[in-house]
């Protein structure tokens, strides 16, 4: 626990950096099994958002894993600090003003409300999106091999093998990916992102 600090106020308010630079952050939260298409989505989001504009910046599972989060592992409180230490990561890119997308399997009901009340408190919108996709659909997907490996015992605590996936019971948006195409999943994101006043659309 860190002692003999205190927390120093921008000059600079969340409204005036947003009326500035003519957008606002949030963080949208994309999870699911692996494989499920999370990243996928995001990257694509992230690259419609630039060309229209709009700063976003993607935080990937498996990129946070090589730098802030290589310390840990993927055991029940490794797998809540990696989410713990995105969310407070996420709520400083949403802070500036960045749309911030993250893609992480975050399995836990638990951690993904502490990361909603992290945003909440702060006054930043956070949107969940459930990428969803049935478990033979993924195992069949499998690019990196790993449910494949999972069923041999190679990987301990996997998820939706050997742990488990609490899927969300009210998520903002949620995406069949057995049923939609990215195309169509980036269409229906950037269509709430824009009903909800999120972003403007310029024709």
């Amino acid at each position: 626990m860190s002692t003999n600090i205190t927390w120093h106020q921008s000059n600079v308010s969340r409204e005036e950096r947003e009326k500035l630079l003519g957008q606002k952050g949030l963080t949208v939260w994309f999870t699911g099994l692996s494989a499920s298409g999370k990243s996928t989505i995001a990257s694509a989001l992230e690259k419609q958002l630039l060309q229209m504009k709009i700063s976003s910046y993607r935080l990937d599972g498996d990129n946070i894993r090589f730098g802030l989060n290589k310390d840990l592992g993927f055991g029940q409180k490794d797998r809540e600090e990696n989410i713990r230490r995105i969310a407070e990561v996420a709520k400083l890119f949403a802070d500036s003003t960045t749309i911030s997308l993250t893609s992480f399997i975050s399995p836990y009901k638990s951690d993904r409300e502490i990361a909603r009340k992290l945003h909440e408190d702060s006054g930043i919108p956070f949107v969940e999106v459930y990428i969803d996709a049935p478990l033979e659909v993924v195992e069949q997907r499998d690019p990196k091999g790993l449910y494949k490996k999972a069923k041999a015992g190679e990987i301990k605590e996997f998820t939706g093998i050997s742990a488990p996936y609490e899927a969300p019971s009210s998520p903002e948006i949620h995406i069949h990916t057995d049923k939609t195409t990215v195309e169509e999943s980036v269409k229906i994101l950037i269509e709430f992102l824009a009903k909800n006043n999120y972003i403007t659309i310029v024709n």
